[in-house]
């Protein structure tokens, strides 16, 4: 199984969190335990400001199993065609494209996706399957 994983998630261990490091580490381990662990050039980018040099961030994804994926033009078509209907509705500019490329990408390259983000990827991503602890307590993984 192909795991996508927000920034949040690997900011909550990298930083660390004190609320949720432990959670979002149990969550990677489990998901990792299961298939593949992916992320896209934008969530790569985020993480840049968190470490002084590209070959620290390269080594630390390497040491926990991260893939990068990039986004195509298939990721990039559908996050604009979800963007536009999140403006057209009213939508706020607190939501930048970048979440919505990060959502397209889990939706075409991977099975689930591992953000603490639910509610946000649920609404303009309702076929994408979230993977949190709340799916794994309840065993619903939707």
């Amino acid at each position: 199984m192909i795991t996508a994983v927000d920034t949040n998630i690997l900011l909550d261990v990298f930083l660390p969190d004190n609320k949720f490091a432990s959670s979002s580490a149990k969550l990677l381990k489990l998901a990792y335990d299961e298939g593949a662990l992916i992320i896209c050039d934008i969530v790569y980018a985020e993480l840049v400001s968190q470490f002084e040099e590209r070959s620290i961030l390269d080594k630390t994804l390497a040491t926990i199993n991260v893939s990068l994926s990039s986004v195509d033009t298939n990721v990039a078509f559908l996050s604009g065609e979800k963007w536009s209907l999140y403006r057209k509705s009213g939508g706020k500019r607190e939501r930048i494209i970048t979440d919505f490329l990060i959502g397209a990408h889990a939706m075409i390259k991977a099975e689930r996706f591992l953000t603490r983000d639910r509610g946000f990827y649920r609404s303009y991503f309702p076929d994408l399957q979230i993977f949190s602890l709340e799916s794994e307590k309840d065993g619903s993984r939707k």
